[in-house]
């Protein structure tokens, strides 16, 4: 009785019809597991192309489409820590001197398109190309392309590259801060151009990017209130609901998904296909305690090895940060204003739920990327570093992020303007001397680090939480990219007409990090992962460790797939959004074709 409940509140919610107890008895034709990003998206075109079949989409966490914390682009970042946060946090990183990074992903429909910071970007075109390089056959920066503006509706003056069709609405914010203004004569005094079509497979340059919100109202655009309310009737959605396995059984000799475990023991049978769409953090989970994965791996927590796959869980990649943090001038606003004046964020807020302009509007917008000449001159040294640590590896990957590395089109830092207070010791308390004050950060991101880390469950316990062990800062490489990209930071920071604007560096401070080992300590201690994790589940020959072919199927299963983050073989230099969006629409249609041809 509760689980009928909780399958009317979320259909309710999202437009799509409450299920009957005798389609849970029958079955499905399709099951997805995880209602997030790429699930939510997969589940409604397959909904609209297939609507003479059943699709079932499982999440774990509620629907919350009217949680503000979400919708209003200012409140950005506030879910994080909360409820509808998974709230996973890395094992102890030695290259962070031991600390444990936070790991957020989005427990909520639509998963994390509803946490991000809504930035809407592609990386290089030879970045998308690599992926048909490494051996998967039809995944290239065309094809992916096409995905990605098929789920884009961009609003301003379009491109070739923009899509302005699809479910998820994108716009240049319209608050622009004033202090903004002057990061991009900053940026082109050192040697960054304007790139008006940064979208188009050449992001180098500074821009204006747009952001995942919806002109018409404001409000944030992602998976659960863009994609699914297009769905059909045949669409059925279970929210607050985990998947413990998939059940597999064997088919003229091959294994085969029949369906899904819930946690609870509840069964439900898929006649067709089931699609993984957990995460690049728990789509291997699902796999390895249903049978898949390393052997070592599941004999530790008893786990049955039915199909011996030891790709599942490895290659994890993500992008590391840095940020410094600058006190502004008494005549300039910022974001800050909406945590330490009540009456103000009042006002701010009635105003965006009127749609009117306001600072409730903002997104970070202003956006660079760039390659190490750009950033730092002569990047001999640094390049030997990368060459050290990855020039003689015989594994693919590796070989393919040292291209990347080498390649000058291909971007290695991106550096963002973020108005407000955003580091790491936190916003000044109240009573204390700054409290009152306003701040903006320039933010440093590594878009193509060496590390490769892993993620893999502990216990055969669906409820514990992944060990996830990205190995950042592990190769000399990498600790002094990040060392580069804060002093970098600093540079911009001091160059013209922006200096104009602070009158401190708050983080990490100028008469505190000097010397080359006191950057080295900063990095350890404040690198914090921007969540873009990807790679998990790889799209990759089984023998190179991939865990999907190139139509995303499981190897040695015949329709189970995954489709998220995790099949991305090498992380691309870009915020990942668009990308799950475009593989989510790539491979619907496989499974459409797929249906068809059957």
């Amino acid at each position: 009785m509760m689980l009928m409940r909780k399958i009317a509140l979320a259909s309710s919610v999202v437009g799509v019809w409450a299920l009957r107890e005798a389609e849970a008895v029958n079955g499905y034709d399709y099951i997805i597991v995880g209602g997030g990003t790429a699930g939510s998206a997969v589940a409604t075109r397959l909904s609209q192309g297939l609507p003479g079949l059943s699709i079932l989409l499982i999440e774990a966490g509620p629907a919350a489409l009217d949680e503000n914390k979400i919708n209003v682009p200012g409140m950005r970042a506030s879910t994080i820590g909360g409820p509808l946060d998974w709230n996973f946090t890395t094992v102890p990183q030695p290259g962070g001197n031991n600390r444990k990074y936070g790991a957020t992903r989005g427990k909520v429909l639509g998963g994390s398109s509803a946490f991000n910071f809504m930035l809407w970007n592609r990386a290089s075109t030879v970045e998308y190309d690599a992926w048909e390089e490494l051996g998967s056959p039809g995944w290239h920066w065309e094809s992916v392309l096409e995905g990605m503006m098929k789920s884009e509706n961009f609003t301003g003056n379009s491109s070739a590259s923009r899509g302005t069709t699809g479910p998820i609405h994108t716009v240049i914010n319209r608050w622009q801060p004033e202090q903004q203004d002057l990061w991009f004569p900053a940026m082109h005094e050192l040697g960054l151009s304007q790139n008006v079509d940064s979208l188009g497979g050449h992001p180098l340059g500074v821009m204006y990017q747009p952001n995942s919100i919806n002109p018409t109202d404001w409000k944030r655009s992602y998976s659960a209130n863009s994609y699914l309310p297009a769905a059909g009737p045949n669409l059925r959605v279970l929210t607050e609901t985990r998947v413990a396995k998939v059940n597999l059984g064997k088919c003229h000799g091959k294994w085969a998904a029949t369906g899904v475990t819930l946690q609870n023991g509840t069964v439900f049978q898929a006649r067709k296909e089931v699609i993984v769409s957990a995460g690049t953090f728990q789509s291997p989970g699902i796999l390895e305690l249903s049978g898949i994965g390393q052997t070592s791996v599941l004999e530790n927590i008893g786990i049955e090895t039915l199909i011996d796959l030891p790709g599942v869980g490895e290659n994890l990649q993500d992008h590391l940060s840095i940020r410094n943090v600058y006190q502004l001038k008494p005549e300039y606003t910022s974001l800050d204003k909406l945590r330490y004046n009540a009456t103000y964020a009042s006002e701010q807020l009635a105003l965006w739920n009127n749609r009117a302009l306001s600072h409730y509007d903002y997104g970070i917008s202003g956006v660079s990327f760039m390659n190490w000449k750009t950033a730092i001159g002569d990047d001999a040294a640094l390049l030997s570093l990368a060459q050290g640590a990855a020039g003689n590896s015989t594994n693919v990957v590796e070989r393919k992020k040292l291209d990347l590395v080498l390649d000058d089109s291909v971007a290695k830092l991106e550096v963002l303007f973020g108005d407000g207070y955003t580091g790491n010791k936190g916003y000044p308390a109240a009573g204390t001397p700054l409290f009152g004050q306003g701040f903006f950060a320039i933010i440093g991101v590594l878009m193509h680090t060496l590390s490769r880390g892993s993620v893999h469950v502990g216990s055969a316990n669906i409820s514990a939480p992944p060990l996830i062990d990205p190995k950042y800062l592990s190769n000399d490489y990498d600790l002094q990219a990040a060392v580069e990209a804060a002093k970098y930071v600093r540079k911009v920071a001091q160059s013209q007409p922006l200096a104009e604007a602070w009158v401190s560096e708050y983080e990490p401070g100028l008469d505190v990090v000097e010397t080359d080992a006191q950057w080295i300590e900063y990095v350890r201690n404040n690198t914090i992962s921007i969540y873009h994790p990807a790679g998990t589940c790889a799209m990759l020959p089984r023998e190179d460790g991939g865990v999907v072919d190139s139509r995303l199927r499981v190897w040695g299963t015949t329709n189970l797939r995954v489709v998220d983050a995790s099949i991305i073989p090498v992380l691309i230099a870009s915020h990942t959004q668009t990308a799950v969006y475009g593989i989510a629409e790539v491979a619907a249609q496989m499974i459409i074709q797929d249906c068809n041809r059957d």
